[in-house]
């Protein structure tokens, strides 16, 4: 993880420039021009084309596209990176089902590799320096395709080079609270090496957290209590089940930040002003390494000091200790652990692959649709089940295209980010080039990268107005199985909530920064959305599909476990689809503004409960955010019957237009770039990170936090003012944006 173009008709030279700022002089044949323009009357989802997508839609040619894509390891910027773009442009640019025009844009980016030369490594040593054991992070060969020359071995990426040395203690998930902990055993961790394993934390944000308190160095591992359900052997895991095998080392960036590194709110074209590579924010302070689960378990089971508590212990063949130190039996008490790290950052050119459908009525409107490209190594699920399913859907679109039966009413911008893996940089080079014409024309973002964790049902998640969208495309498409069921039915199976407005109704989750939605979203305030299969959490504990970022996301990992016919990536591909259709062809935007209402009430009520009577005591009232929600809730309401008063009449095209722009432009009035000053991009006053755990607008949350243990008068309860007051103007912006153009 890991965030578009046009040319309106009969504009001629002039509106093929402009475009081009975007995709590059687009040569659309006279044809498309003469279908587009032979629309009578206002465009509106046409239901014979979208049923024959979803019949047209065919996962024996997913399953053709995924066995392509994933054949061989492609990081980033590597050979076969660039191979796949090539495919790419060569799909889009094909005369009987590519789409109107295609192109690359290539930018300079900074990656963090490891060095082929020297190779990451762990080892405990004693103390005249002998090496009692020397652990090589690497994956062990189960089905011929984890031992190529192009497989990169485990590291930490951006994780800076050097030779720690020192105890060994373990800290859990590595969180603040965990380092904490740790002390208050009276352990000290000055100068150790911290054990580590993935989740709760982010993977840099162990790091950083062990770095604040001493220790010098970072391990991370995963535990298979929480990703192979406590099976560990290897008959228990892939090639025989679906588990991570215990050499499985999951890669990953440990940035603080998405985006290339060193070009913040810059495009990383090679004449761009770069930050200090040795001096820039956002880089790991100590050196990081990720190992496979059957050496932490060598380390782990050989420490000594207190018990673990309970909530700390894993599923490896021991009960946990703290350390710091060995037992004396395995390793000698005096033992130590050296962690040698040489990766190195280079500068690489990294390609996103455009494709451009041109709208046939509103071409400077744009529905964008992308996944990233990158993998760590094979990436079959991570992200080429995405990838194989965006370009099922670009090949049943561009087939209707050519044959000149269908052109959308509004644009549609097809994307394949690169260098997604290193942190979203693709996405988020393409949102900073292209800033205002994105924010100006953009309807929605559409995401599908990892396209099937598992079998079960669908996971959506998106900002509130994207939910009826997709609810409309799953009510009408049937779920993989014998149950009958739609995928909207089934989806309810498995995750659902009670709504005070809809009753019983599928859960929608929301968008953090773990895939090229991020910048979309946080950055330029587009509606966005996410959209996979998943598997049944009431069967797996599991917090993501078990081989993740490792040499066994293979193609034979999820034709024979997550989804042997590619009924589930069939089922994403005619979501996906359906959502794209509904966005780009209707003539009324689905965006449904309202249902953010109900998210506001929320928050708003968590704010009463948990921080009200602090405030008070502070002299804060959270009268005016009341009335800003309640603002918010009339605007939205009144949008919604003067829309539904438009459908039932001829709408002039103007006012369509208008109301359009309204339900478009609704999410960027959240932002405010000023709200969050030590965030880089996270301007969405509603979806910034929020380290309270009270569920409430993240600023005022994380303010409240920080100030609850200060005096009256302190700076951080000013902070909390003033961050109560941002939500509040960004909420009544929000409300007038809404109202009609001349109700100031």
């Amino acid at each position: 993880m890991q965030w578009v173009k046009l040319v309106g008709l009969g504009v001629g030279a002039a509106a093929l420039l402009g475009l081009g700022i975007i995709l590059g002089h687009f040569a659309i044949p006279k044809v498309a021009e003469q279908s587009a323009s032979s629309t009578s009357g206002p465009q509106d989802l046409d239901r014979e084309i979208l049923e024959t997508v979803m019949a047209q839609l065919d996962a024996g040619r997913i399953r053709e596209n995924l066995l392509e894509l994933s054949k061989e390891p492609h990081l980033a910027t590597t050979p076969r990176d660039e191979d796949l773009v090539q495919l790419l442009l060569q799909r889009w640019k094909d005369p009987v089902s590519g789409l109107d025009t295609a192109r690359t844009v290539e930018y300079e980016v900074l990656l963090s590799l490891p060095s082929s030369e020297q190779p990451n490594l762990v080892e405990v040593v004693g103390s005249n320096g002998s090496v009692q054991q020397s652990y090589l992070p690497k994956e062990e060969e189960v089905t011929g395709e984890q031992e190529g020359p192009d497989v990169v071995q485990p590291y930490a990426a951006y994780a800076p080079p050097g030779t720690p040395q020192g105890l060994l203690v373990y800290a859990n998930h590595g969180t603040e609270d965990d380092f904490k902990y740790l002390q208050d055993q009276g352990i000290n961790l000055q100068g150790t090496i911290a054990l580590t394993r993935y989740g709760v934390a982010g993977r840099g944000a162990k790091a950083v957290n062990g770095a604040r308190h001493g220790v010098v160095g970072v391990l991370v591992y995963t535990d298979p209590g929480d990703i192979n359900d406590g099976h560990s052997l290897p008959n228990e895991t892939f090639p025989y089940s679906w588990g991570l095998p215990p050499s499985g080392v999951e890669r990953g960036s440990y940035t603080g930040y998405f985006g290339d590194p060193v070009t913040p709110y810059l495009p990383a074209r090679p004449s761009s002003f770069r930050l200090d590579w040795n001096s820039t924010s956002g880089f790991l302070p100590i050196p990081a390494q990720p190992i496979g689960f059957q050496h932490a378990e060598d380390l782990l089971c050989n420490l000594k000091g207190p018990q673990a508590p309970a909530s700390w212990q894993g599923a490896l063949s021991c009960v946990y200790h703290l350390g710091p130190g060995f037992t004396g039996g395995k390793f000698p008490e005096d033992s130590q652990v050296k962690v040698s790290v040489h990766n190195r950052l280079v500068l690489r050119n990294s390609s996103n692959v455009l494709g451009f459908i041109r709208g046939a009525v509103e071409p400077d409107r744009y529905v964008v649709y992308g996944n990233h490209r990158d993998s760590w190594v094979h990436g079959a699920v991570d992200p080429s089940s995405g990838t194989a399913v965006l370009l099922e859907v670009s090949r049943v679109l561009g087939t209707l295209l050519k044959r000149g039966t269908w052109r959308p009413r509004r644009s549609i911008v097809l994307a394949s980010w690169g260098a997604e893996e290193f942190g979203l940089i693709g996405s988020t080079e393409f949102t900073e080039e292209f800033f205002s014409k994105l924010q100006e024309r953009t309807v929605a973002y559409i995401n599908v990268d990892i396209s099937v964790f598992a079998n079960a049902t669908l996971r959506g998640q998106g900002t509130p107005p994207v939910q009826n969208v997709i609810f409309s495309a799953a009510k009408e498409i049937s779920s993989p199985g014998p149950s009958g069921l739609s995928i909207y039915d089934n989806w309810i199976r498995y995750n659902n909530r009670s709504s005070p407005v809809y009753g019983l109704i599928p859960s929608m989750g929301t968008l953090g920064a773990g895939s090229d939605y991020a910048p979309f979203i946080h950055f330029l305030g587009i509606s966005s959305m996410d959209l996979a299969y998943t598997y049944d959490q009431s069967k797996t504990s599991a917090r993501i599909y078990p081989t993740y970022h490792t040499a066994f996301d293979t193609f034979k990992y999820v034709e024979k476990f997550l989804d042997p016919d590619f009924s589930s990536h069939q089922a994403v591909a005619r979501m996906a689809g359906s959502v794209l259709l509904r966005l780009s062809d209707s003539l009324f935007l689905p965006l449904k503004v309202s249902d953010y209402s109900e998210t506001l009430r929320s928050f708003l009520q968590a704010a009463q409960q948990d921080l009200g009577a602090l405030l008070v005591q502070h002299g804060i009232s959270l009268g005016p955010l009341e009335t800003a929600v309640e603002n918010f809730e009339a605007a939205a309401t009144d949008l919604g019957q003067r829309i539904s008063d438009l459908q039932q009449d001829s709408p002039d095209s103007l006012k369509v237009r208008m109301v359009n722009d309204q339900l478009m432009l609704l999410e960027r009035a959240f932002l405010n770039p000023r709200a969050f000053p030590e965030e880089r991009y996270y301007s969405h006053v509603l979806w910034a990170p929020r380290t309270s755990s009270v569920t409430t607008f993240p600023g005022l949350a994380n303010a409240c936090s920080k100030a609850s243990t200060t005096d009256l008068g302190s700076a951080e309860w000013a902070e909390v003012h003033r961050q109560l007051s941002i939500v509040v103007a960004a909420l009544e912006g929000a409300a007038a944006t809404l109202r009609p153009v001349d109700d100031l």
